[in-house]
C-alpha cells in the first residue's frame, strides 16, 4: 500500500495562508515602483517592467509550487517558504539601494534588472505557497472545483486588499523601508508559527538546526543592510523620493531633487534669481505681460520658484498653485521657504481636475510645469486639457508649458500640434541646438487666444545665461511637421519620449 495522503489543513488556516501570501506579493509589487523610482524614474516603461517581472515571478513560483506539491508532502514546505520569503523580502532594500547606485539611469536593461532585484525573489518564493495549500485541501476529487475556486478567489481578495491598503494607507503613513521590514518580520513570524503548529500535528520539518540558524542570520543581515543602506530621500512623500541640496556656490541656493531628477532651484535670499534656463524663459514671458498684478494659475508647484518670482516682480498678484503632492508642499514650507497667504494659495490635487473647477476667463497667466519624473503626465498633454486651459484663460492671457524631449523630438512636435488645436497663436522657446534636433532639452510652449509678444520675448531669452530662440510661423510649422494631435483617446507620451 502507498503512503496515505497528507492531512488537509483546517479551512480557516488554509484561507489565511493563501490570503496572506498573495497579499504580500502585491505589497512588494507596489513598493517596488517606489523603490526603483529614485534611480530610473517613474515612467510607463518602469511600471511595465515592475508589473511584468512580478507576473513572471508569480507564474514561475506557482509552477514550481505545483511541482513540489506533487513530489513532497506540502506540509513540510510551507513554513520554509514563508521563512525564505521573509529573507527575500528583507534583502530587497539592500539589493535595490546598492544596485540602484550602479544601475542609475533609464536604459531598458537597467530598468528590468532593477525591477527584478526589487520584487522577483520574494514574489517567486511566496507564489509557491498557494499550490502547496491547494494540494493539501484536495482530499476529495468530487470537490476539486470548489476547493480550487475558493482558494483562487481568496488569493485574489488578498491581492486586492493588499493593493488598496498599501496605496491608500501604508504608503501615506510610513516610509517604504518600514513597510518592507515590517512585512519581512510578519512573514518570518508566520513561518515560525506555522512550523510550531505543524510540529504539534506530527509533521517533521526539513532542515537541521544549524541550517535554520544560517537562514535566520541571513534574514537578520538582510534587514540590517536594508536599514543601513544608502537612501536617496530626505523625505518620502506619497509620490516622490524628495531631497533638498544646498548650493555650495550660493548661500541661499537650494536644489529640489525628485526621484533623482533636478526639479527646481530656489534662492532663499533672492526669489528673482532663476537658475534653470527654462524657468528664465518662463520668467521672460511673465515679464512682458501688461504691467501690474496678474491672476496666475500654476499647474504643478515643485519648488514654487515661479510663484515666488511673480510675487516678487508683480506684488499683489493673485495666484493659485495646483500641486498633486501634499507632502511636497510640506517639504517646501519646511526647507524651501514657501509662504502661502490670501494671494498665494495651494490646492492639493490633480491639475486636470483642478483646471476643470476654475471659472471661464479667470486668469491672465497659466503655467504648466507638472511632471512625473521627466514626463508630462499624459492626461495633462491632450487636446482636451489644452482646450480647458484656453477656457480659463482671458483673451489677452498667455499659457506657457514646460516640456522635456530628446531627439528625434517626437513628443514636443506632437504637443505643439496639440496646443495649436486649442489656441490660434502658438510659439516655442528653446535652444538653437535643441530645435535643430541635436540635443535633448527643455522646450517652453507659449500660446494665447490673442497675438503673442514674440519679439519682446525673443529679445529677452536671447540675453539669458543659456540663450534661446523663439520659433513661430512657418519655421514652427516645419518643425511640427504634421505631428499627430494627442487626445484623451490617444496620448502615448512615454512611447514618444522613448524615440
Amino acid at each position: 500500500m502507498g503512503n496515505p495522503p497528507p492531512r488537509a489543513l483546517p479551512s480557516g488556516l488554509a484561507t489565511a495562508l493563501v490570503f496572506g501570501s498573495s497579499g504580500a506579493v502585491l505589497v512588494l509589487e507596489i513598493l517596488a515602483l517606489r523603490l526603483v523610482g529614485p534611480y530610473v524614474g517613474v515612467t510607463l516603461q518602469v511600471s511595465s517592467s515592475v508589473i511584468g517581472i512580478s507576473l513572471a515571478a508569480i507564474a514561475y513560483g506557482t509552477w514550481l509550487g505545483g511541482r513540489l506539491a506533487d513530489r513532497f508532502d506540502p506540509r513540510l514546505l510551507m513554513a520554509p517558504a514563508f521563512l525564505l520569503g521573509a529573507i527575500g523580502t528583507a534583502l530587497t532594500l539592500p539589493l535595490v539601494r546598492f544596485g540602484g547606485e550602479v544601475l542609475r539611469g533609464g536604459a531598458a536593461p537597467a530598468v528590468l534588472l532593477l525591477a527584478a532585484l526589487a520584487v522577483f525573489l520574494p514574489a517567486f518564493i511566496l507564489s509557491t505557497i498557494t499550490p502547496l495549500v491547494v494540494k493539501l485541501q484536495l482530499s476529495d476529487l468530487n470537490r476539486t472545483g470548489s476547493v480550487v475556486g475558493r482558494l483562487s478567489s481568496v488569493g485574489t481578495l488578498g491581492a486586492i486588499t493588499a493593493t488598496l491598503a498599501t496605496g491608500f494607507i501604508f504608503v501615506a503613513a510610513v516610509p517604504s523601508s518600514w513597510i518592507i521590514i515590517t512585512l519581512a518580520v510578519l512573514l518570518a513570524a508566520s513561518g515560525l508559527a506555522l512550523a510550531w503548529w505543524l510540529r504539534r500535528t506530527g509533521a517533521v520539518l526539513p532542515g537541521k538546526p544549524r541550517t535554520r540558524a544560517v537562514l535566520a542570520s541571513v534574514g537578520l543581515v538582510g534587514a540590517g543592510l536594508g536599514v543601513a543602506s544608502p537612501t536617496p530621500c530626505d523625505v518620502e512623500t506619497a509620490y516622490h523620493c524628495a531631497q533638498v541640496r544646498t548650493d555650495p556656490a550660493e548661500p541661499g541656493g537650494r536644489e529640489l531633487i525628485l526621484n533623482s531628477a533636478r526639479h527646481s532651484y530656489v534662492d532663499l535670499d533672492d526669489p528673482r534669481n532663476l537658475e534653470f534656463a527654462y524657468i528664465q524663459w518662463i520668467g521672460a514671458v511673465a515679464d512682458v505681460l501688461p504691467m501690474g498684478p496678474v491672476d496666475a494659475l500654476h499647474l504643478g508647484g515643485g519648488g514654487f520658484t515661479m510663484p515666488d518670482y511673480l510675487r516678487a516682480t508683480r506684488p499683489g498678484s493673485d495666484q493659485l498653485v495646483i500641486e498633486l503632492d501634499g507632502g511636497l508642499v510640506d517639504l517646501d514650507r519646511s526647507k524651501l521657504g514657501l509662504r502661502t497667504d490670501e494671494n498665494l494659495r495651494v490646492r492639493v490635487g490633480d491639475a486636470r481636475v483642478g483646471v476643470a473647477d476654475q471659472a471661464d476667463e479667470s486668469y491672465d497667466f497659466v503655467v504648466g510645469d507638472a511632471f512625473g519624473h521627466l514626463t508630462v503626465p499624459w492626461h495633462l498633454a491632450t487636446e482636451e486639457m489644452a482646450t480647458d486651459i484656453a477656457r480659463v484663460l482671458r483673451p489677452g492671457g498667455v499659457y506657457v508649458q514646460n516640456v522635456i524631449d530628446y531627439p528625434p523630438d517626437r513628443f514636443i512636435r506632437a504637443e505643439l500640434a496639440t496646443v495649436a488645436a486649442a489656441f490660434p497663436h502658438v510659439a516655442v522657446i528653446s535652444s538653437k541646438e535643441a530645435l535643430a534636433g541635436e540635443v535633448g532639452a527643455n522646450f517652453v510652449i507659449m500660446a494665447s487666444k490673442s497675438p503673442l509678444p514674440e519679439a519682446d520675448v525673443a529679445r529677452r531669452v536671447a540675453k539669458v545665461a543659456d540663450p534661446a530662440i523663439v520659433l513661430t510661423g512657418e519655421p514652427l510649422a516645419e518643425f511640427v511637421d504634421n505631428a499627430r494631435v494627442l487626445t484623451d483617446d490617444y496620448a502615448p507620451v512615454d512611447q514618444l519620449l522613448a524615440g
